[in-house]
């Protein structure tokens, strides 16, 4: 391979692995603690500070401008300095020398404070919810720290499948998948509402999850989310009780409801109906109410009846939503949407009205689409078909808590053993090897930064183990140099040119090299498979550090090798104390 190919190779693996990366030290490095502790909330409580800090923000400008400040306006207020001078430019006004608050206010001419401010307000708001949410983001896709090293609980929660398989004993592997699947989508939704740090969840053996939450967790909230069973049901839309509704609290807005939102005159709408709220995914992610609908109280449908939801588009590329019902609820489907042809069927999910679709014609087949929002909307309310009915009784079978201090005390002593391991790897190399050696710790270092980055990228736990397993990998990675070096030492006693004896070196030591390291790589890749817990962290380091020594011995040390011959024209090669060449 020539020298150029090999560079690009090493040049985009590289790219490719800080890309991985970029959460991990945005989360880690870049991000300060105040942002940490916002990012960590619900999203209940993002959307509060946003609101909040939006109004002060807006309240203090107004009122700079109100004193006839003469100061520049500071960096937070960016976002209305850019959508000012596009208003500018729309009305051919020419843009101030210095945007103070009363330049800046000029730029949004409405007719009044309240306009204004109802103008600039949802241009701060959408600016600190992607700075938080992107953060949020980044926390989400970085390398996590488990138990071992931040403390928090780890729980594991058996699923009844017998509920899925029913009486009649069928053990459809795919059935229990598609169960199990059901159940951890539907556990990670619920999490974040009760303000969690993002857990860790995954399936173990057939009918277990494992979950790790770091950091303080309060114990009865999660017994609450993991005993909670999501109910989906579709109800009949009353149009006539909901325009009667509408008259009333129209006209009595504030005595319509009470606190917890329950009609304080059930008389309004008739004795077989109820009022819910309509809601829709917002910028933050949360439920947030458009309005209201009367329905039936008795539910047309219940959502258990429901095998399979997907999304496709119509031959005019409208977004649909497909569902499929068995046979019982095929059935009933049936003479439901033959009996309300041209009402609405409400879908509802925890007392909220997901999706209020028209019934157009009577569906016979047991399959049927609703449509009429857009791409995000069908994939949002696929998501609730799918996950909001969860037909698995769950169990907490184990439920342990690890204090945080123990964590800290492992990592200070983890780091330091891999500290202290990779510098006596270096310094033995750099004193045995020479200017040799130089390359060894270049490589061993990019070695290193390679294994961060694919756990980084595949959203991999650090643990205990998983450090053990990159002390192991140092050593691995440095036994594929030694053999590199010694290959070519020989082939210096025989002597033969630097170019020669590297490019000979090199083509000896790959078998020795891919042998060693091939069969660690299975041993590695059974622990994963059949390992558990720490074992499969250790496994997933120790994978993955073997992959990546082999490229940075083969890729990265031949590069280099070939840079001072090709590029700098060296004819000498120090790898060793006698002179060789």
């Amino acid at each position: 391979m020539r020298k150029r190919t090999r560079f690009v190779i090493v040049l985009a693996v590289l790219g490719l692995c800080f890309a991985f990366l970029y959460p991990t030290l945005k989360w880690y490095f870049w991000t300060g603690k105040d942002d940490k502790a916002l990012a960590l909330g619900s999203r209940e409580k993002i959307k509060d500070y946003v609101i909040n800090m939006t109004k002060t923000d807006i309240d203090a400008l107004i009122a700079s401008a109100k004193q006839g400040s003469s100061e520049p306006v500071p960096a937070k207020y960016d976002p209305l300095i850019k959508a000012a001078k596009k208003n500018l430019k729309s009305l051919g006004k020419e843009q101030p020398s210095v945007w103070t608050a009363t330049a800046l206010l000029a730029a949004f001419p409405e007719n009044s404070e309240d306009k204004a401010r109802a103008t600039m307000s949802p241009i701060m708001e959408d600016s600190y919810r992607s700075k938080i949410l992107s953060i949020k983001n980044a926390q989400a896709n970085a390398v996590k720290l488990g138990l071992d090293l931040s403390g928090g609980m780890s729980i594991i929660i058996k699923a009844d499948l017998s509920a899925v398989t029913g009486d009649s004993g069928d053990s459809s592997t795919s059935a229990k998948k598609e169960a199990m699947n059901l159940a951890i989508d539907t556990i990670s939704n619920r999490i974040d509402k009760f303000g969690l740090t993002e857990p860790v969840i995954r399936q173990q053996g057939e009918d277990r999850i494992y979950v790790e939450i770091p950091g303080a967790a309060d114990a009865d909230k999660i017994n609450s989310i993991i005993m909670g069973r999501g109910l989906l049901a579709f109800h009949i839309v009353d149009d006539d009780a909901t325009q009667a509704f509408y008259s009333y609290y129209t006209a009595n807005p504030t005595r319509t409801f009470d606190a917890d939102y329950n009609l304080i005159d059930p008389s309004i709408i008739p004795a077989d109906t109820k009022v819910l709220g309509v809601y829709s995914k917002d910028a933050y992610g949360l439920d947030e109410r458009q309005g209201f609908l009367v329905i039936k109280k008795e539910a047309a449908l219940e959502g258990k009846h429901l095998q399979r939801v997907s999304t496709t588009t119509s031959q005019t590329n409208e977004p649909l939503v497909v569902f499929e019902l068995d046979k019982e609820g095929a059935e009933i489907f049936a003479t439901v949407t033959t009996v309300n042809k041209d009402k609405r069927l409400a879908i509802v999910s925890d007392d909220k009205i997901k999706s209020a679709p028209n019934i157009k014609e009577p569906i016979t087949g047991g399959t049927g689409t609703i449509s009429g929002f857009s791409a995000e909307e069908a994939e949002n309310l696929k998501t609730i078909l799918r996950t909001a009915w969860l037909n698995v009784p769950l169990e907490l079978e184990n439920q342990q808590v690890i204090g945080a201090s123990m964590g800290e005390q492992a990592i200070n002593q983890g780091l330091m053993a891999l500290r202290w391991g990779l510098i006596a790897v270096l310094a033995f190399m750099l004193i045995w090897y020479r200017s040799a050696g130089i390359n060894a710790c270049i490589a061993q270092i990019l070695n290193l930064y390679i294994v961060f980055s694919v756990l980084s990228a595949f959203n991999l736990t650090l643990t205990l183990p998983s450090i053990a397993g990159m002390i192991l990998t140092i050593g691995m990675a440095v036994d594929a140099n030694v053999v590199i070096f010694e290959r070519i030492k020989e082939e210096l006693a025989l002597h033969k040119s630097r170019e020669a004896a590297i490019q000979t070196g090199f083509a000896h030591a790959f078998w020795a090299i891919m042998d060693s390291n091939i069969t660690t790589f299975i041993a590695a890749l059974f622990l994963s498979i059949l390992g558990t817990g720490p074992i499969k962290g250790f496994a997933y380091s120790l994978t993955i550090g073997v992959v990546s020594s082999v490229f940075t011995a083969l890729f990265v040390s031949r590069l280099i090798f070939d840079f001072g011959t090709e590029t700098l024209h060296q004819k000498k090669l120090h790898i060793t104390w006698r002179s060789l060449v």
